[in-house]
C-alpha cells in the first residue's frame, strides 16, 4: 500500500516538471533578465583612472603635466606652471603623479596639446620614487606606444629639472628625459630648464620661464592675456564646527581620532623620547644633540643607514608675525574649511578644517626665505603706495632682493613688515605691525607645504630594536648685514625644534630668545592637543624612509667609512650592525669566528678631541668587540697639523693610508662608504680615492682613477648620502 501511493506522487511530480519544461517560456518571460548589450569598455577617464589621455579630453585640458617628486618641491613647481598656463593664456592642465597613470597611449596626445615634465633627480643620479616606472617606459626600446612602436614624433613637450651642482650627476633625470624624448621623436618647446638646489632653484626657475613661455605660446597657437587671475581655493570662516573635528596640526584622520594604523609620511608616529643629550664636550658656539626615539609598539621597522623623517613645526615668533601682517592675530582660532576650486589643478595642501594660526604654524613654510615671484604678487596688496614700490623692486631688481632679501635672509612676515618700515627687531604685536589685506587663499597656494627634516639614523636596530637613534648638529648662524637689516642670527627649523625638545626632555630651563641671539627659538612641542606631551615624556613626530646606504650582506668584505662631522652617524649604525653579528658569530663559532671577516675602516674628522668628537667614548668598546677588524682614524683639523701648519682632513688621512685602501678596493672587492657635506668634502675624498686607485694601477687619479672611481658607482661598492 505505501509503496503504490509512493509510485503515484513520483508519476504526478514527473508530469508537473515535464509541463513546466514545455511551456518554460510564456511561464517565465517576464522574469527572464534584461540582457546587457556587448561592447568595447569604456574609455573614459570615469572607465581607466589611469589613462590621462582620456581625463585630459573629458575636462578639456590642453596641457598635462608630470613631476618626479622624492620632497614635493618638483611637485611645487608643476602645480606653478600650471596656474601660470592657466592665468596668462586660460589654458588648463592636468598635474599628474606619474606614478598613477600608465604611459602606453603618451603618443595619442592631441596636436594642439603639449606635455611638461617637472623631473627632480634623487641620489646619485636616480629618478624619484614616483618617477622610476616612467623613465623606465621611456628608455626601454621594446616599450611599445599605442602605435606600436617605441615612437614619439611630433610629441610636444617641455622639461624642467631639479637638480644640485654639488652632486655628481646634476640634473642627470631632466636631461635624460629630453635626450629620450627628442630621440624618439618629440619636439621640445623652448629651453630645457635647469634648477640647482644649492644656489638658488627660484632664480633658476624665474630666468627660465619666461622664454619658455614665448615659445610655448607659438608653438600651440595661443596669446597670452587670455586668462584670468582666478583663485585655487575659497577660504571661509566656519560659525560652528565640533571641535574634535578640527584639525590643529595633526596630520592624517588617523592621527585626529587617535585610531591605530600604519605610520609613514602621512601619518608621523609621535615617538617618546627616551634620552636626549648633548654630545659636544663645549657648547660655547655650537649644540649637537643624540636622542634616542622610542618606537616600540608603532609598528616601524628600519634598517641602518635608513633615514629619519622628523616634522617640526614653525617657530612661535614667525607664527605671531605673519598672523600680524596679515591682520589675523585676533582672529587666530577661527576655524576656517578651504575648498580646492580645481581640484585637478591644486588639491588643499593639508587636512581641513582648520584655524588661521594652525595652518601658519603647522602646515607650510613660513620659515623659509621668501621668494622673488611672491613679492610680486603680493605687491598689489600693499596697505601704502611706498610699500607696493619696495615690493615691486625686490620682485624686478634682482640684485637688490640679493642683497636684502637673500643676504638679509628675510621671511615673508619680515619682508611684509620692512616693506612698511615696521621694526622687525621688536616682539611682533597688532600695534607695532602694518596690516596687510592679503587673501587668505593666497597664502596657501603661494607658499609651499611644511616638510619632514631627515636625518640618518645613527643607530643599527640589530642593537637597539626598539629605538632609532638621531645625530644631528643644530643650525644657527649670522646673516649678512645691509643698510636695511642688521645682521642677525638665523636657526634651522628642524634642529632647533630637537634641541628644544632635548631640553625640555631634560627638564631644564630653556635658553629661550624670542628676538635672535645665540641662543633658540620657542615652539610649541607639546603639539595638537597635548599630543606630543605625556606628564614628563616628550614625543617627536616621525617617519622612516628607506635607503640604500647598506653594509655588504658578506662580512669578508672589507669595508671603508668616510664620514666627517655629523656625517659619522650612519657610521656609527654600521658598526652597531657589525658588532650584533659578531657577538653572534662567536657565541657561535667560538672566539676564531671573526678571522676571515674584512676590515671595516672609519675615516673621521673634527676640530678637537675635547670639544666635539662625537661618542669617543663608544669607539673603543667597538673596536674591542670587533677584535681587530675595526679600524678609526681621526682627523683633529683644528688640534693636529700638518708640518707646514695646515689642517689635517679626512682625505689627507686616506692618502696615508693608501696602501691598505686600494688593496681592499681592488684585491678585496671592498665598498667605500661617503657622508657628509657634498660641494667640499665628498668631491674631495672622491678626488683622492681617485688618486689613490689610479696610481695603484701604474696609472693617474684623472684618468685610470677617476675610471675606477665610475666603476665602483656603478657597481654599487661607492655610495655617498651627503647633502649641500
Amino acid at each position: 500500500m505505501a509503496s503504490s501511493s509512493s509510485d503515484v506522487l513520483i508519476l504526478a511530480l514527473g508530469v508537473i516538471l515535464a509541463g513546466l519544461y514545455l511551456f518554460r517560456d510564456q511561464l517565465f518571460a517576464a522574469s527572464k533578465p534584461t540582457q546587457v548589450p556587448t561592447g568595447p569598455k569604456p574609455t573614459n577617464g570615469h572607465g581607466n583612472p589611469r589613462d590621462f589621455i582620456a581625463k585630459m579630453k573629458d575636462s578639456k585640458k590642453r596641457i598635462v603635466i608630470f613631476y618626479g617628486s622624492q620632497t614635493g618641491t618638483a611637485e611645487e613647481y608643476a602645480i606653478r606652471l600650471a596656474k601660470e598656463a592657466k592665468s596668462k593664456f586660460g589654458l588648463a592642465s592636468l598635474v599628474c603623479d606619474p606614478e598613477e597613470y600608465d604611459f602606453e597611449n603618451l603618443d595619442q596626445l592631441p596636436e594642439d596639446c603639449a606635455v611638461i615634465f617637472v623631473m627632480a633627480t634623487y641620489g646619485e643620479g636616480e629618478p624619484t620614487d614616483n618617477a622610476v616606472t616612467l623613465m623606465q617606459n621611456l628608455a626601454d626600446e621594446s616599450f611599445e606606444f599605442s602605435n606600436g612602436s617605441h615612437r614619439l614624433d611630433g610629441l610636444k613637450y617641455v622639461v624642467f629639472g631639479l637638480g644640485n651642482k654639488t652632486y655628481e650627476h646634476y640634473n642627470l633625470i631632466g636631461r635624460n628625459v629630453d635626450e629620450t624624448l627628442e630621440k624618439l621623436g618629440g619636439i621640445r618647446i623652448g629651453e630645457r630648464g635647469e634648477g640647482d638646489d644649492d644656489k638658488s632653484m627660484e632664480e633658476d626657475y624665474l630666468e627660465w620661464k619666461d622664454g619658455m613661455w614665448d615659445a610655448f605660446a607659438a608653438a600651440l597657437g595661443v596669446e597670452e592675456g587670455q586668462g584670468g587671475d582666478s583663485a585655487d581655493f575659497a577660504v571661509s570662516e566656519l560659525d560652528s564646527h565640533p571641535p574634535e573635528k578640527v584639525y590643529l596640526g595633526e596630520l592624517s584622520a588617523r592621527a585626529l581620532t587617535r585610531t591605530k594604523g600604519i605610520h609613514d609620511a602621512k601619518n608621523p608616529y609621535p615617538a617618546p623620547i627616551s634620552d636626549a643629550h648633548e654630545l659636544f664636550q663645549s657648547t660655547v658656539d655650537r649644540n649637537c644633540v643624540h636622542v634616542e626615539l622610542n618606537i616600540e609598539g608603532s609598528g616601524i621597522t628600519y634598517q641602518h643607514g635608513d633615514h629619519v623623517g622628523l616634522w617640526p613645526s614653525n617657530p612661535d615668533l614667525e607664527v605671531d608675525r605673519l598672523l600680524c601682517a596679515l591682520g589675523l592675530y585676533e582672529k587666530k582660532d577661527n576655524v576656517i574649511g578651504i575648498e580646492s576650486l580645481d581640484p585637478a589643478l591644486a588639491k588643499v595642501p593639508f587636512p581641513v578644517p582648520t584655524t588661521y594660526a594652525t595652518v601658519l604654524r603647522h602646515y607650510i613654510d613660513i620659515s623659509a626665505v621668501a621668494g622673488r615671484q611672491i613679492l610680486g604678487n603680493l605687491s598689489r596688496f600693499a596697505p601704502t603706495p611706498e610699500a607696493e614700490a619696495f615690493m615691486k623692486n625686490l620682485n624686478t631688481n634682482k640684485e637688490e632682493y640679493f642683497r636684502v632679501i637673500t643676504n638679509g635672509c628675510l621671511k615673508l612676515g619680515e619682508v611684509l613688515q620692512l616693506a612698511c618700515g615696521n621694526d622687525i627687531t621688536a616682539q611682533p604685536t597688532s600695534e607695532n605691525t602694518t596690516g596687510w589685506s592679503i587673501p587668505f587663499d593666497i597664502i596657501v597656494s603661494s607658499i609651499p607645504r611644511l616638510q619632514p627634516r631627515y636625518y640618518s639614523i645613527s643607530s643599527s636596530p640589530k642593537l637597539y630594536s626598539n629605538a632609532i637613534h638621531i645625530t644631528a648638529v643644530v643650525l644657527k648662524y649670522e646673516s649678512i648685514p645691509n643698510d636695511l637689516v642688521n645682521q642677525r642670527w638665523l636657526y634651522g627649523i628642524g634642529s632647533n625644534f630637537l634641541l628644544h625638545l632635548k631640553h625640555a626632555a631634560n627638564g631644564d630651563v630653556i635658553p629661550v630668545a624670542a628676538l635672535g641671539g645665540p641662543t633658540i627659538p620657542s615652539y610649541q612641542i607639546e603639539g595638537p592637543r597635548g599630543a606630543y606631551r605625556q606628564e614628563a615624556i616628550y614625543k617627536a613626530p616621525v617617519h622612516v624612509r628607506r635607503s640604500t646606504f647598506r653594509l655588504p650582506t658578506n662580512p669578508k668584505s672589507p669595508v671603508i667609512m668616510v664620514g666627517p662631522g655629523t656625517g659619522v652617524a650612519p657610521f656609527r649604525g654600521f658598526v652597531q650592525e657589525r658588532v650584533a653579528l659578531a657577538r653572534r658569530s662567536v657565541e657561535k663559532n667560538g672566539p676564531d669566528a671573526l678571522a676571515d671577516w674584512g676590515r671595516i675602516t672609519l675615516f673621521y674628522g673634527c676640530r678637537r678631541s675635547d670639544e666635539d668628537y662625537l661618542y669617543k667614548d663608544e669607539w673603543p668598546k667597538y673596536t674591542e668587540e670587533l677584535r681587530g677588524k675595526f679600524t678609526m682614524h681621526v682627523a683633529l683639523s683644528r688640534e693636529k697639523y700638518k708640518a707646514d701648519g695646515s689642517k689635517i682632513y679626512v682625505q689627507d688621512l686616506m692618502w696615508d693610508d693608501r696602501e691598505h685602501i686600494a688593496d681592499a678596493i681592488l684585491n678585496g672587492k671592498g665598498y667605500v662608504y661617503i657622508c657628509g657635506e657634498a660641494k667640499n668634502m665628498s668631491k674631495q675624498v672622491e678626488d683622492v680615492l681617485a688618486r689613490i686607485l689610479g696610481e695603484s694601477k701604474g696609472g693617474s687619479g684623472p684618468i685610470e682613477g677617476v675610471a675606477e672611481v665610475k666603476l665602483l658607482k656603478e657597481r654599487s661598492r661607492l655610495m655617498l648620502d651627503v647633502w649641500s
